[in-house]
């Protein structure tokens, strides 16, 4: 199977997700899932095993801000 570009739709959600989750999860968790989350963005490639990150991606654009707080 070879590797399949992302759209352009794609990579800004995968952006803004790595910039919200910092605030979703304030600390090195944020920063940890940030980082991978714009290193998946850089490479700009679907990959079989990518379906974890976009699920990860669902869940910080879908969780409310304040939600973490009372976790």
């Amino acid at each position: 199977m070879s590797p399949v570009p992302m759209d352009h739709h794609e990579k800004m959600r995968l952006r803004a997700a790595a910039f919200r989750v910092t605030r979703l999860y304030p600390g090195p968790v944020g920063e940890v899932l940030s980082r991978e989350l714009l290193t998946w963005e850089e490479f700009g490639y679907r990959l079989g095993g990518g379906q974890l990150v976009m699920r990860l991606v669902d869940h910080v654009l879908k969780t409310p801000l304040g939600q973490a707080e009372a976790a």
